[in-house]
């Protein structure tokens, strides 16, 4: 089965101490936590050959993907999206905040997909790029787990994807959060997909890319 290892939001808005999420007085130790989970994904996926697809969430210059109520919700949080910080405007396309951390760059060839939203596939071309290279089976990973890669795995589910959720390779800044997260995943027979831990994704990748 043809599968893509999806990295979610793994940007310095989210992960830095100068960015987004540190603005909004979120733990920003807690969402590093899944840099090393992720980056042994990424060998494993690399190695096996898999597709590797980043996603960034992000606005234009003008905002004028922003819904109001959204840039309400960020300015209620003490970080108002499009205002100025130590990395640049926050959470706008183009500026240092919307960059991968260092530590999970994406290699030259694999898609970086920049979402408006918190789906990936929502105002995206995630959907066509799979599509395009047979892609059945997601491997889901980043940040955060209740809502962009939730947001993501559950619309993935809906179009008709397997999908995977690698538990310790995600990450929430409130526990709760996460555990309730992960939990959701597996009721009713899996009805958002297969929890794994990162060594059984690693040997699922290998599984995938056997001929």
């Amino acid at each position: 089965m043809k599968s893509a290892l999806i990295v979610i939001d793994m940007q310095r808005d989210f992960l830095d101490p100068d960015g987004y999420a540190a603005a909004a007085g979120l733990d920003v130790a807690a969402l590093r936590r899944p840099i090393p989970a992720i980056r042994n994904l990424l060998w494993g996926a690399r190695q096996a050959g898999l597709l590797v697809v980043h996603t960034r969430e992000g606005h234009r210059p003008d905002l004028s993907d922003c819904p109001p109520a959204k840039l309400e919700r960020s300015r209620a949080a003490g970080a108002e999206i499009g205002t100025r910080g130590p990395l640049g405007r926050l959470l706008v396309r183009g500026e240092a905040g919307h960059d991968i951390v260092p530590e999970l760059q994406p290699l030259p060839g694999e898609p970086v997909v920049d979402k408006p939203g918190y789906s990936a596939f929502t105002n995206t071309d995630l959907e066509g790029i799979l599509r395009n290279r047979g892609i059945e089976q997601l491997i889901v990973c980043g940040v955060t787990t209740e809502v962009c890669v939730h947001s993501t795995l559950r619309e993935a589910i809906d179009r008709g994807y397997r999908c995977v959720l690698v538990g310790d390779a995600c990450a929430s800044a409130d526990t709760e959060l996460h555990a309730a997260a992960l939990r959701m995943v597996g009721v009713e027979g899996g009805i958002f997909g297969q929890l794994l831990d990162t060594e059984a994704a690693l040997a699922l990748i290998e599984t995938a890319a056997a001929p």
